[in-house]
């Protein structure tokens, strides 16, 4: 099989939980998020992810024969659940391996999400990488948009970091992201604060790059790529040379991570029961209503 055949056979793929598409105009490959059996970051999800986005990465410029694979200028993340970009960590297994005292798989799965959190912000193929966030966006899964090099969020979408309120922190990029962005000081607020922000709210503090109206998150990602298309070189250079400037180095991810991994670990039952309320906004899978991010609020 060539690889011209293995990159179709991938965007054309059955993931389980994860949706591909490819817009062949600006060279946009897609990848809609369905996570089960909650809209969250599931070791499936990750897998996949990790499995699609490092592929697009690797034939990059690859010619079969007279055939050339077709080039990725942007990956965007988003996400196929209505209402919701992703409400972060499984924190069902996070309780099940804290309970267990299993160091090695709760590491095993944070380390999946650094990959994930990495490849996707430091891309060595020249790919602008997009997180669209339309909905909720909790704890792992704003810090998945905060990896992206152009996060676009719609008006209303909801983002924050709910871990304070089991007395953890979110451990898999949030503060490296946010620091680059807003400042040591903010970003610790932020993080610490268990806050939930809108898409507004953000954009007006320079976390949100595009910022669309409400169910016009797609077209307005669309709009931007059309009307920016023509300086991509000068953009991803630019981005290049913002990394140099303030890097983020992987080494800098996983050593959080391990301090996360020792911090959830030292929990204590009482919480691991504020813990077992945001599994069940988790299993809600709501949207509209915005139930979940009231559960967690009342968490606390």
């Amino acid at each position: 099989m060539n690889a011209l055949f293995n990159f179709r056979q991938l965007l054309s793929q059955n993931f389980k939980q994860i949706r591909t598409r490819f817009d062949e105009e600006y060279g946009i490959s897609w990848s809609f998020m369905n996570a089960e059996p909650r809209p969250c970051f599931t070791s499936t999800c990750l897998v996949e992810l990790l499995e699609q986005h490092a592929y697009i990465e690797n034939t990059q410029g690859l010619k079969i024969q007279d055939d050339i694979v077709k080039n990725t200028n942007y990956l965007v993340l988003a996400s196929d659940v209505a209402g919701i970009f992703s409400l972060g960590g499984d924190l069902n297994n996070f309780k099940k391996y804290i309970e267990a005292s299993d160091e090695a798989s709760l590491t095993k799965y944070a380390m999946l999400c650094v990959e994930n959190l990495w490849l996707f912000h430091n891309m060595d193929a020249p790919i602008t990488t997009v997180a669209l966030v339309q909905g909720q966006a909790m704890g792992g899964g704003f810090e998945a948009a905060l990896s992206a090099h152009v996060l676009v969020a719609e008006k209303n979408a909801l983002m924050g970091f709910p871990e304070v309120l089991f007395n953890l922190f979110p451990g898999m990029g949030a503060i490296s992201f946010l620091s680059r962005k807003v400042g040591m000081k903010q970003a610790e607020e932020m993080v610490f604060s268990g806050k939930i922000y809108t898409g507004a709210q953000l954009y007006e503090m320079g976390v949100v790059d595009v910022l669309a109206e409400d169910g016009k998150g797609e077209e307005t990602l669309n709009q931007w790529i059309k009307k920016n298309h023509r300086s991509l070189n000068s953009f991803q250079a630019i981005q290049k040379a913002k990394k140099r400037v303030n890097p983020i180095t992987k080494d800098e991810l996983t050593d959080i991570t391990e301090i996360w991994v020792k911090a959830a670990l030292n929990l204590e039952p009482r919480n691991l029961k504020i813990m077992d309320r945001l599994i069940n906004a988790q299993n809600s899978k709501v949207s509209k209503d915005h139930e979940a991010v009231t559960q967690f609020r009342e968490a606390a």
